[in-house]
């Protein structure tokens, strides 16, 4: 039998944010969110190829599609965990009801997607996939990375986690942003002893069992 859902993914940070987040539902409401995983090669360009642009015009992993919601696709990574929060986190366990919270809930949400993210991701072109070096490229990505880092940094003294009161509480905000900072090596960052309160972060995060297995 088909599981509720299919996951059409690869082993990126944006990848992991939804395999993590399916996981951390599963531990909750079980196989209600279970699902299947389509994995996409996108070293050959699978993900450009005709019946992926029906699911995402723009050509990008992941794509969700909700067997259960006469196959609804969804995509852009944000988009999903939104998604699932909105319909399948019925206990508010990852998300928030207080309106002051659900605004800082997509501040950090947005955070990733206008910063870590896209600026990371240029790090890691310029370092390892450009055709011809770069120095400037290189430095330039990485060091805003590192800025970014430092931003995470700020925001998490005193705190476990982005979002909620007193020291917080592992949202899809924390979700959206830690599979980024886990590859930080990739991005030239050998450590994060330079941002002790983000260290400590991602080793919560990664200690947890079903970040563990959104990341398998």
């Amino acid at each position: 039998m088909s599981k509720p859902f299919i996951l059409y993914t690869a082993p990126t940070p944006n990848g992991h944010k939804v395999s993590i987040f399916l996981e951390e539902l599963k531990v909750i409401y079980g196989d209600a969110v279970d699902y299947d995983v389509e994995k996409i090669n996108i070293s050959t360009n699978v993900q450009k190829e005709p019946w992926f642009i029906k699911l995402n015009p723009n050509g990008r992993i992941p794509v969700l599609v909700d067997r259960s919601r006469n196959n609804f696709a969804v995509f852009e990574t944000a988009a999903i965990l939104l998604y699932l929060e909105q319909h399948y986190d019925t206990k508010k366990i990852f998300s928030f009801e207080d309106a002051n919270e659900l605004s800082e809930q997509f501040q950090w949400m947005f955070f990733a997607h206008g910063g870590v993210g896209p600026m990371q991701g240029q790090a890691h072109h310029f370092l390892h996939y450009a055709p011809e070096n770069i120095p400037y490229g290189k430095k330039r990505y990485q060091d805003e990375t590192k800025r970014l880092y430092g931003v995470l940094n700020i925001r998490l003294t005193g705190r476990e986690y982005l979002v909620g009161a007193g020291a917080g509480k592992y949202s899809v905000a924390d979700i959206n942003v830690f599979p980024w900072v886990r590859i930080h090596k990739h991005a030239g960052i050998e450590n994060l002893d330079e941002f002790p309160n983000v260290k400590a972060w991602v080793e919560r995060i990664i200690a947890k069992p079903a970040v563990a297995a959104g990341i398998a």
